[in-house]
Order: C-alpha cells, then sequence, then structure tokens
C-alpha cells in the first residue's frame, strides 16, 4: 500500500488549501515536499479556478522548519537553497490571496512560509520561532526580506537573533498575525474568510495584492506609476461597472474578472502623419 502524499490539495467553492502532511515530523520539510509545494504553487498560479489559497498544517501543527533529522544533505548548499527560493517566489508572487491558517507551532521556514501569506490566522496555542540562530544557520524562505518590514529592524533582529519563541497573541502585538482565534472555531473562520475573498474582485485583488508587496521598495513616484497601471487593468474588466451597477440597485456585486475590452479591434490607422511620411 502506497504511502499517503506529503501535501495534500483540495478545492471548495474556488479556496483551493494545501495541507502540509507530514504530522510525524510536525510538517518539517524534506525534500519531497519542497519539490510538492513548488509543483503546487505553480498548478495553483495556472489555475483559473483557484480565487484564494490557505496553506495550513496537519496534526494540530502548522510547520517546524525545514527537516534536519536525516543531517546534513551531500547535495551543494546551492541546490538546497534553490527549492526554498523557488516555493518563497511562488508564494508572494502567487495571483490571488493567501491565507496561512496556523495551528501549533509554525517554526524557522515553516513560520516564514507563514509570513509569505497575505493573511494569517492563528490559535491561542500556537507557537512561532525564528529558530535559525540556535542551529547554526541564518533566515532563509525570505524571512531577511519579510520581517524588517512587517515588525521593523529592532524587532527583527531580536527575533532572528535571539530565537526567541513567541506565542500567538506577542505575535500579533508584532504584526506577525492577523487574527487569532479559539482552535475549535478556526476552521469555520478560515472558511468564511475564504469566502468572503472568492466573493472579491479576482484582478482588483490581484492588482493590490502585487501593489502593496512591490511598494515596500519603491519610491512615491514609482508606487503612483504602478497604481495608474493597475487602474488601467481594473478598467478594463466587466467588475468595474459591475460594482457601480451593484452600487446603484443596493445589491452585491457578483464579481467574475472578465475582459471587458471588445477582441476585434479597428484595423483602420488614425489620421494625419505618421513616422517617415510627409
Amino acid at each position: 500500500m502506497s504511502e499517503e502524499p506529503v501535501l495534500l490539495s483540495g478545492d471548495s467553492g474556488g479556496v483551493r488549501t494545501l495541507t502540509l502532511n507530514r504530522p510525524h515530523r510536525r510538517n518539517a520539510i524534506d525534500e519531497e515536499l519542497w519539490r510538492a509545494l513548488r509543483d503546487a504553487l505553480t498548478d495553483a498560479g495556472n489555475d483559473r479556478s483557484v480565487r484564494a489559497l490557505v496553506l495550513t498544517g496537519a496534526g494540530g501543527a502548522f510547520c517546524s522548519g525545514a527537516d534536519i533529522s536525516g543531517g546534513l544533505s551531500a547535495a551543494h548548499p546551492m541546490y538546497r537553497m534553490r527549492a526554498l527560493s523557488e516555493v518563497t517566489l511562488l508564494l508572494h508572487e502567487l495571483p490571488v490571496p493567501t491565507v496561512a491558517m496556523v495551528t501549533g507551532v509554525a517554526v524557522g521556514a515553516g513560520w516564514n512560509l507563514a509570513l509569505g501569506c497575505d493573511l494569517v490566522v492563528a490559535t491561542p496555542e500556537s507557537r512561532f520561532s525564528q529558530i535559525f540562530a540556535r542551529r547554526g544557520l541564518s533566515l532563509d524562505c525570505g524571512g531577511s526580506w519579510l520581517l524588517p518590514r512587517l515588525v521593523g529592524l529592532q524587532q527583527a533582529k531580536r527575533l532572528a537573533l535571539l530565537a526567541e519563541t513567541i506565542d500567538a497573541e506577542e505575535a500579533r502585538s508584532l504584526n506577525l498575525v492577523t487574527w487569532v482565534v479559539r482552535a475549535e472555531e478556526i476552521d469555520d473562520f478560515v472558511a468564511r474568510l475564504g469566502a468572503r475573498l472568492v466573493a472579491g474582485a479576482l484582478v482588483a485583488l490581484a492588482q493590490n495584492k502585487a501593489l502593496l508587496n512591490e511598494g515596500a521598495d519603491r519610491t512615491l513616484r514609482d508606487a503612483l506609476a504602478n497604481e495608474a497601471r493597475a487602474q488601467a487593468v481594473n478598467f478594463a474588466t466587466t467588475d468595474v461597472p459591475e460594482a457601480y451597477s451593484a452600487f446603484k440597485e443596493k445589491r452585491e456585486p457578483v464579481f467574475t474578472g472578465r475582459w471587458a475590452v471588445p477582441s476585434s479591434m479597428p484595423s483602420q490607422r488614425p489620421e494625419g502623419p505618421t513616422c517617415g511620411k510627409q
């Protein structure tokens, strides 16, 4: 009989849930799971039926980090880190909203995967640690980029240098958790959250996510140019007139993200002189 897959995937109402499934190791990520995550995130990004994604763990833990139980790999670190980088970028750039549902521990690379999601829901029992320094390692999975932007440089240094374990309430106070929800309520909470995200304007949400992600490293001039570009994309969908109509009719809008620009464009050239002609 074949073993259960290391990553479970399920769809419900436009929400795809990816579940890290190595509960015997508190979902520590080995090479097989890194590959499975890379493939699953690539597929989610290419599947237009997916309008939101939830990342969680099986067996009462989110993820205890990279699996080091087998000792050091014989592969060059460059190749090992490539898998981590691929997954981190795929998650960060996924064009749909992402939610980390954290029960139990989120440690090291596991915590940074959660922070790479757009929203984080935890329980009072959840525990978090940037454990790298205790293993003689430095931050990975985007932690060196994410932490200063979320908590500021000084608190980021505290978390990285001391490798402390903090609880869910402290993580929320540091803006590292969006909501803390009782364990018996977290499934329903995330299901309702997913439904709200799915009901949103798909194109507009993707534009907002990209603008916020990119804005951390841009000047105001860059941000304004990006906002103008994104708004032009939004106005080229049927969602904007639908939202206006729904507001006028006092009803909830139904967003589809469909392209509103006519498929057949006029072939006639504009009147007036053209380049190279008088």
